[in-house]
């Protein structure tokens, strides 16, 4: 399974390697690839939506599921 996220409040390259260690700390989680300069995430695997929300806002970010 393949979930898209919107990402909210990056702007540097630390910001997106957060988001990514957050975003693969989640259970489920196989990949996941964050654009700094889309402001998205893609994530694989079978993770819980809420869960890979929670994790990014946990770490000073905004995060919603993409369309």
């Amino acid at each position: 399974m393949t979930i898209e996220l919107n990402i909210t409040g990056m702007s540097c390259g630390h910001c997106e390697k957060a988001v990514k260690n957050a975003l693969k700390s989640v259970s489920g989680v196989e990949n996941a690839e964050v654009n700094l300069s889309q402001g998205t995430a893609t994530v694989e695997g079978n993770a819980d939506v809420q869960a890979l929300i929670a994790a990014v806002t946990e770490e000073g970010y905004g995060a919603t599921v993409r369309g």
